[in-house]
């Protein structure tokens, strides 16, 4: 078999057909193979950036969510200052209940807007284009 240096062809003129596509098929396998291990350790590197960057949304919004609770605490106490402890309590509960009851009326409007959750303009495309298909080899077939 000639030797190959790095950077140069190598010297094939002395191997048969066979021998080429053979070692064609060992490079392709070969490189193949390589690629699929870079993609693999590339894949591994995201995967752990990603967790790492997860784990720290979590943690920032399980602050944010202290930080809502204690500003909510704090509208309290102010109006503690002007109502009863009590009433200042009820008003801002009362609100709190109002903007959930808001919110989910949204989320349930919206919600019912993705229903159902099939692409039926995509499938109705494509439902035509193979309809188009069909059509165009029927009249090429005559």
């Amino acid at each position: 078999m000639p030797e190959m240096v790095e950077g140069t062809p190598p010297d094939v003129s002395g191997l048969s057909t066979g021998e080429l596509v053979s070692r064609i098929g060992e490079q392709l396998s070969t490189l193949v193979r390589d690629e699929l291990a870079l993609a693999r350790i590339e894949m591994v590197q995201k995967g752990k950036r990603a967790g790492i960057a997860a784990g720290l949304f979590g943690g920032g919004g399980a602050l944010a969510l202290y930080g809502v609770g204690t500003l909510i605490v704090t509208v309290v106490l102010a109006l503690s200052l002007v109502w009863a402890a009590w009433l200042a309590a009820l008003v801002v509960t009362a609100v709190l209940f109002v903007l959930a009851g808001v919110a989910a009326l949204v989320g349930r409007a919206q919600m019912r807007k993705a229903v159902p959750p099939v692409p039926v303009e995509a499938a109705g495309d494509v439902a035509a284009d193979a309809q188009t298909i069909k059509t165009a080899f029927k009249e090429g077939r005559q």
